[in-house]
């Protein structure tokens, strides 16, 4: 099993910045550098959605079409962190973010799609205001 946390979640106005983190801890022999890394949203009423994921090395993103040149995601291997910058905000950025671990080390096309990630965080809230 593995242990997902984000925080960094929170009220944020339009135009206006936030960031997020997200750490990982788990059974004995999983390292966070061996798999790709990815954060999803879901607002309400809407099914979850993938905003964006990051290779193992984090030498690959990708990125969903709404978020792309607002939102950037990374990662620090050594303290076991991936981060979502978002920017640029915008009202429709409202949602629970969620950090999801895969199972692979690379990004596969399914990449937005909730069933390709295995491990969940419990979520946190994104709030931006007109």
């Amino acid at each position: 099993q593995v242990q997902v946390q984000e925080s960094g979640g929170g009220l944020g106005q339009t135009g206006g910045s936030l960031r997020l983190s997200c750490t990982t801890s788990g059974y004995s022999g999983y390292e966070f550098k061996n798999f790709a890394m990815g954060w999803f949203r879901q607002a309400p009423g809407k099914e979850r959605e993938g905003v964006a994921c990051i290779n193992f090395r984090g030498s690959a993103t990708f990125y969903e079409d709404s978020v792309e040149g607002r939102f950037t995601i990374s990662r620090d291997n050594g303290v076991s962190t991936v981060y979502l910058q978002m920017d640029d905000l915008r009202p429709g950025d409202t949602a629970v973010y969620y950090c999801a671990v895969y199972p692979l080390a690379g990004c596969s096309a399914s990449w937005p799609r909730s069933s390709s990630a295995n491990y969940w965080g419990q979520g946190t809230q994104v709030t931006v205001s007109s």
